[in-house]
């Protein structure tokens, strides 16, 4: 058995992203799904940058504070605080902050891989 407890605050955030991402499921040695905290300021994407899919990855967010946008082929959607977002795999989409406030956001995926592809219509 094992147990963490992890304050995202204490993790340095991940250089050369977007928005200030910091990985929690890594401090935590967590290796069946990727846990990040997202703090995204006004105009900011949530990594990857651009309209992206993912081969085998589930995706979800969850808003902690304010609003997130995640555009999609189809259309935009708007995420409140306390509501989740799930893209499957093979879902285009692309997560960002249009709104003049910054917005928290968990970010979880699973499984933890880095197959995400830039989508191009």
């Amino acid at each position: 058995m094992g147990y963490h407890v992890v304050d995202p605050t204490d993790l340095e955030p991940e250089p050369d992203r977007p928005s200030e991402m910091r990985y929690v499921s890594e401090a935590a040695g967590m290796e069946q799904m990727g846990l990040r905290v997202y703090d995204v300021a006004p105009g900011e994407e949530i990594p990857l940058s651009g309209l992206h899919y993912h081969d085998e990855q589930e995706e979800a967010f969850y808003v902690l504070e304010g609003e997130l946008s995640v555009e999609t082929p189809d259309q935009v959607y708007r995420v409140d605080q306390d509501e989740f977002f799930v893209a499957d795999a093979e879902s285009p989409h692309r997560a960002h902050n249009d709104s003049e406030a910054r917005t928290k956001v968990i970010g979880m995926g699973a499984p933890p891989i880095s197959d995400g592809h830039v989508y191009e219509e």
